[in-house]
């Protein structure tokens, strides 16, 4: 059955059998080839999370909380990756990696507990000797001393021919990590910015409106500060999905709370990812990552409204309408309840910030309980797990 929902400008993207989409002014360079999966058959009852960074981690992490016993498989994001001075950096993975390890700044969010920066700082004695246009290494992109290790390892293991997925189970198992975390893709696809105004550092316009950056130069150099007109998945036409098989047969299948456009968006890109969660929409749940109008962390929302969307949580419900039939809201969110049901999902109502071990457990139920008993209450409303209405 072809299906359409309204996406947040209120034009509406049209979805087929053969998932032809189209996310509002996110562009996609090239549709992905499919090829043999990198993730075998999971086991019985496994639970495969869709995963950005940090929220990711957050609800990863809670997930073992509520249940150690779990099977997990985290498909991570690698849109974002970086060659940063000479060295391959795997943001989301190594954020999703060190949190289920226990070993994240918690104040960060990124990056390693009790980390130092002496090599960082050194870097500064060069930067005014560096030619513009130079790849010498560079100190915008913060490596904290302990993290180079990791970073050094996957560079190597890399040049040496392994796979971006042999590359992370070893980063995982050497941090004790009890998930697998699977990189979306063995190939690259880079998630590109492409600015709708000028950008400024220490008063000097560094990039033109119109001008295409990498994901880490908007989102670190310039520190998100500067309107997105567009968003491209460079390499998209050629990379081929993991974690295809974990889709088909995982019990359920969660979308965790990452940013949709930047996070989710570029696994979403990989072809065959939609198509399995089209087809298997009623076990899929997402949580939002936009409470009250805004983003628990990043620039999530700004980028919802820049790219046309409304950045509420019905907002992302309208990107996630026609390949998730659970959605999870914050009860701040509560009166958006019945719109996001007029899209054909059910909605979830409770606490979803996860500012302490309690409220993380708490979410991973609701959100795991959801994920199976969608049948209960199809198009219903459900509040800290009860169900209130439906059809």
């Amino acid at each position: 059955m072809r299906r359409s929902a309204q996406v947040g400008d209120g034009r509406r993207t049209k979805h087929s059998s053969s998932c032809s989409r189209t996310l509002n002014a996110v562009k996609r360079n090239g549709t992905v080839a499919s090829g043999d999966d990198a993730v075998s058959r999971p086991p019985s009852g496994e639970t495969v999370v869709l995963a950005g960074g940090v929220g990711a981690a957050r609800m990863l992490r809670a997930m073992r909380l509520h249940d150690s016993t779990l099977h997990v498989t985290a498909i991570v994001n690698t849109g974002d990756d970086a060659v940063v001075n000479g060295l391959y950096v795997s943001p989301d993975v190594d954020t999703v990696i060190y949190t289920l390890a226990d070993a994240i700044d918690p104040t960060r969010g990124w990056g390693l507990r009790d980390e130092s920066w002496t090599a960082m700082a050194s870097l500064a004695r060069y930067a005014s000797l560096r030619p513009a246009g130079s790849v010498a290494p560079n100190h915008w992109f913060n490596l904290g001393d302990r993290d180079l290790a990791t970073h050094l390892y996957r560079t190597a293991r890399l040049a040496e021919g392994a796979s971006a997925s042999a590359v992370t189970g070893e980063v995982a198992q050497a941090w004790g990590v009890p998930c697998r975390v699977v990189p979306m893709s063995d190939d690259r696809v880079a998630t590109q910015v492409v600015l709708a105004d000028d950008a400024s550092l220490d008063g000097r316009v560094v990039y033109r409106a119109g001008e295409t950056i990498s994901f880490q130069e908007y989102f670190v150099r310039l520190r998100h500060s500067v309107a997105v007109r567009s968003i491209e998945f460079v390499g998209a036409a050629t990379a081929r999905a993991n974690g295809l098989a974990a889709l088909q047969h995982a019990e359920r299948i969660v979308i965790a709370p990452s940013n949709p456009l930047v996070s989710i968006a570029p696994i979403r890109a990989l072809r065959g990812v939609d198509e399995i969660l089209t087809a298997r929409r009623d076990d899929v749940v997402a949580v939002s990552p936009i409470i009250g109008g805004a983003a628990v962390k990043g620039p999530a929302d700004r980028m919802l409204r820049e790219l046309g969307h409304e950045a509420t949580a019905l907002g992302v419900a309208r990107i996630y309408a026609e390949v998730c039939g659970t959605f999870v809201i914050d009860t701040v969110d509560a009166a958006l309840a019945q719109d996001i049901e007029q899209l054909g999902m059910r909605c979830v109502v409770t606490n979803t910030i996860m500012n302490n071990d309690v409220a993380a457990r708490h979410l991973a139920q609701v959100t795991l309980s959801a994920a199976t008993t969608v049948g209960v209450a199809r198009g219903g409303t459900t509040r800290g797990g009860t169900t209130q209405g439906g059809s």
